[in-house]
């Protein structure tokens, strides 16, 4: 089987080596860090699946004009894509599926509106939290415990100077209090397959928690707190009705599902769907599949997904190391050092994401420089969390260029968890 994946980042890097075991794989357009790379467009590439990574394609239609084609493909259309693409409409899906999620109201720009969504967060108590309706690349999303940072981020937002477009509609929601975790379900149209495994994503760009929201500086799976049994009360809470809303509505969803959830003490509430792998979380996931992936997501793709997602009980934690100046303004053409060196510590696999080739060029050695905000992914498996940190750390000190940053405590709670059945 040929599989073409779409998209350039770690998250597709992920997929090419974990697809090919089994598979052919050409990535589209990737980055200098993938071999697979080509700049063909897919529309253009002769493949027996196509896996679409990132959710601007899928929201833009991409699967729908390669399936008018008559191809198959893994990842939803447009349609479904809004379930990501519009968090309005994700949580009037969700609320009319009866998953259990935090209370809301949506508001744009028009002046009776914006007026109205100051109204309504003098009704809340922190943490407050205010997201853009529209993509923003996992950074539209303000938490914080301050009224005045709250109602400056709706002006921002409603005003399009934070994201545009993106950002004159908005979603505020009820704070909650909790840990989150992630999980993942293929879907075929009818039936929605769990990955029997949590994920934890540490988004603020510093260590404890603090900074900025970013893309994700790292993650870590499978969980302590979340075993394979909560796993799947999780999956019967969300997936199962959501899927069974969106086949009612006409939408035929084809492609994975990722739930992002809080567990609160009231009880696990849905924070968000998305309608591709998370990145890093992939980074963590895909690599510990023992079935056959390509295999796997050819039947999700035809409607005819039969069989059980098997994943190993392996950890594997990802430390994202990201450019100088990163989320705000990334600095680019630094050279990077060390690859090599990392990638020989036992246990550990190097993602490339921003990177880019010396003055857009091939250059002698393969010398690459940063090319985006969050560079590389350095990924370590072992038998347990603190051995999977170990050696994923362990790699990243082998890696340098000007200005590198990374935290130093992903997954560093995980290894004070006593591991129950997973």
């Amino acid at each position: 089987m040929k599989v073409c994946v779409v998209g350039q980042g770690g998250r597709e890097h992920a997929f090419a080596t974990t697809l090919g075991r089994t598979a052919e794989v050409v990535v589209t357009p990737g980055n200098p860090g993938i071999p697979a790379s080509t700049g063909t467009p897919p529309t253009e590439i002769d493949a027996d699946l196509y896996v679409i990574g990132p959710e601007g394609p899928l929201a833009d239609g991409l699967a729908d004009r390669l399936r008018a084609d008559g191809r198959l493909v893994f990842g939803p259309g447009a349609d479904g894509a809004a379930l990501e693409g519009s968090k309005a409409w994700m949580k009037e899906v969700v609320s009319a599926a009866g998953v259990p999620t935090a209370a809301y109201a949506t508001f744009n720009d028009e002046p009776e509106q914006h007026r109205a969504a100051h109204a309504y967060l003098e009704t809340l108590y922190p943490p407050y939290v205010i997201k853009t309706s529209g993509l923003a690349a996992g950074k539209g999303v303000l938490v914080t415990e301050e009224l005045a940072e709250a109602h400056a981020d709706v002006d921002a937002k409603l005003d399009g100077t934070a994201f545009g477009d993106a950002g004159r509609r908005i979603v505020i929601e009820e704070g909650l209090r909790g840990p989150e975790v992630s999980l993942f379900a293929l879907c075929d149209g009818r039936r929605a397959v769990l990955l029997p495994t949590a994920v934890r994503d540490h988004k603020r760009i510093g260590d404890g928690d603090t900074g900025p929201n970013t893309g994700g500086m790292g993650c870590v799976s499978p969980l302590a707190d979340v075993d394979r049994a909560a796993c799947k009360e999780l999956a019967a809470m969300a997936f199962e009705p959501t899927l069974a809303e969106l086949t009612q509505r006409g939408v035929d969803y084809r492609g994975v599902l990722y739930a992002g959830f809080m567990l609160t003490p009231a009880g696990p509430r849905l924070l968000e769907f998305n309608v591709r792998f998370g990145d890093p979380e992939a980074q963590v996931t895909l690599p510990r599949i023992e079935n056959d992936l390509a295999g796997l997501l050819a039947s999700a793709a035809a409607g005819e997904l039969t069989d059980e997602v098997v994943v190993s009980d392996d950890a594997m934690v990802c430390v994202v190391c990201a450019a100088a100046g990163y989320p705000v303004a990334p600095r680019t053409g630094d050279v990077i050092e060390g690859l090599q060196r990392a990638r020989e510590v036992p246990g550990v696999t190097v993602l490339c994401a921003g990177v880019a080739e010396v003055d857009g060029r091939a250059s002698p050695g393969g010398t690459l420089v940063t090319g985006g905000g969050r560079v590389v992914n350095v990924c370590g498996r072992g038998a347990d969390v603190a051995t999977a940190r170990d050696r994923a750390y362990e790699a990243v000190r082998c890696i340098s260029w000007p200005g590198m940053t990374y935290r130093t405590d992903i997954a560093a709670a995980e290894t004070l968890l006593v591991a129950g059945d997973r």
